[in-house]
């Protein structure tokens, strides 16, 4: 387990995940996974002609982007308990195939549940391009074990603290 505890977080803490290209395939997959066929998305000639010039990324998958992103920073990675809500999430500029984003992250509040091995998490997520631009932004609440948490879950599961 590599993901921290909520009593670990500081608010106004901030990380940045490595960076990510934007793939035709991506886009492809995801219409197919999501059904979202949109020609903005798949039609290089519709998209051509709209005010974009070109095909662009949909905003739902630079969200999910964004999820992947926090798991690489390692953040929650066996911490985290339950995704609690996507909150403010704002589709600010387009993500172009070919783009290259990161995810910073800054905590904006962690604190403890009345449940002993459990707290709540806020982080301002930011899906930043390659151009410096914030092209997505937005909340998300996480629950999170504590340090306590950790320990009943080892203990459960037979490890040594």
């Amino acid at each position: 387990m590599r993901g921290r505890c909520i009593e670990e977080f500081e608010v106004g803490q901030v990380e940045t995940s490595p960076g990510r290209t934007v793939t035709e395939t991506d886009v492809v997959t995801f219409a197919w996974v999501s059904g979202d066929r949109n020609p903005m998305h798949t039609d290089a000639e519709h998209s051509r002609r709209s005010p974009m010039g070109q095909r662009i990324a949909h905003g739902a998958l630079g969200l999910s982007i964004s999820t992947g992103l926090s798991y690489d920073l390692g953040q929650l990675d066996g911490t985290a308990i339950a995704a609690l809500g996507v909150d403010e999430w704002r589709f600010l500029k387009p993500i172009l195939l070919g783009d290259t984003v990161h995810l910073r992250t800054t905590i904006v509040s962690a604190r403890p549940t009345s449940k002993p091995d459990r707290g709540v998490l806020v982080r301002r997520m930011e899906l930043v391009n390659q151009r410096g631009d914030v092209v997505q932004t937005g909340l998300m609440t996480t629950m999170v074990l504590t340090r306590a948490g950790v320990v009943a879950m080892q203990e459960r599961s037979g490890e040594a603290a």
